[in-house]
């Protein structure tokens, strides 16, 4: 595991995943797409985990990408909750869904580093 990559693909997507749920707040077309965004920003998170890492094993990736991905995700959608926008119970299925994209990010971006594949 890659602590540098893991801080800053985490950082990243937390970044992006707050932005959003602040601004769908106020904004019903951004709150609408909370499900895809989110899963899309871990997604993101997971390849800036791989290509941040420099590369490694499919698995290895994987399981940093589902990290930054799935940690990104769980603080997003805690603040969306606290600000009154999703249920709790979206915490345990969006955390779990963006750990998934996270990971095939993670994956994929064997494919992004330099002696990839």
């Amino acid at each position: 595991m890659n602590s540098r990559a893991l801080t800053i693909a985490t950082v990243v997507g937390l970044i992006l995943q707050v932005a959003m749920v602040v601004i769908g707040h106020s904004n019903q077309t951004v709150k609408g797409l909370f499900a895809v965004g989110g899963m899309g920003f871990s997604l993101v998170a997971g390849v800036i985990y791989g290509v941040v890492a420099g590369g490694g094993t499919f698995g290895a990736l994987a399981l940093g990408g589902a990290l930054a991905g799935g940690i990104c995700a769980f603080v997003g959608i805690l603040v969306s909750h606290l600000l009154g926008d999703v249920p709790p119970t979206l915490l345990l299925l969006g955390t779990f869904s963006s750990v998934i994209t996270g990971a095939i990010g993670g994956a994929i971006s064997k494919f992004f580093v330099r002696g990839g594949v």
